[in-house]
């Protein structure tokens, strides 16, 4: 599984499926919304591996991402039922690491990893030890949580988290991707 702290991520979606243990370093949203709450997810995957300890494990990762993930209709069904249509998936190496971008349409904004709209504003709720490493915007913590607030007008929604797994051994999976 890929490990975020309390957020309700689109890989996780997927890999919650798998039996597998991928890793990302950090996970980056570009939402781009229509007046009617529709709109275009695009997701980014920084420095995809796998944290498996053993070659059986590790050859189901390979699998799980380069079979299951990157190419299978079965994916597509299932995101399909949580109104979510995805329109591509890449993955790419670049610096010695694999890198993963995923686009996807929804009719509704409330599909989108724990979005909300209401009062005039969209929100998300974070947990206070999440690491949100940028937004575009307003960020207000309390005692209990961290929200991203947008006004509900917002054309384009932004925020970058970083995983909770660097300080965990990890195995990259840029060497046995081949296009």
């Amino acid at each position: 599984m890929i490990h975020r702290y309390g957020l309700v991520l689109f890989i996780v979606v997927i890999v919650l499926l798998l039996p597998g243990c991928l890793v990302v370093e950090k996970i980056g949203y570009s939402i781009e919304l229509n007046e009617d709450g529709s709109g275009t997810a695009t997701v980014t995957f920084h420095d995809i591996r796998s944290n498996a300890i053993g070659n059986n494990e590790f050859e189901e990762d390979k699998n799980a991402l380069f079979s299951y993930i990157l190419t299978s209709s079965e994916l597509k069904e299932s995101m399909f039922s949580e109104g979510k249509d995805i329109s591509s998936r890449e993955l790419e190496v670049r610096d010695g690491k694999l890198y993963g971008k995923a686009v996807y349409t929804f009719k509704d904004i409330t599909r989108v990893e724990g979005l909300r709209r209401e009062s005039g504003f969209i929100y998300m709720t974070m947990q206070l030890e999440d690491s949100l490493r940028y937004s575009n915007g307003q960020v207000v913590v309390s005692n209990e949580y961290r929200r991203i607030l947008w006004d509900d007008k917002t054309k384009l929604i932004e925020f970058e988290v970083l995983s909770a797994e660097s300080e965990s051994v990890t195995r990259p999976l840029a060497p046995f991707y081949k296009k």
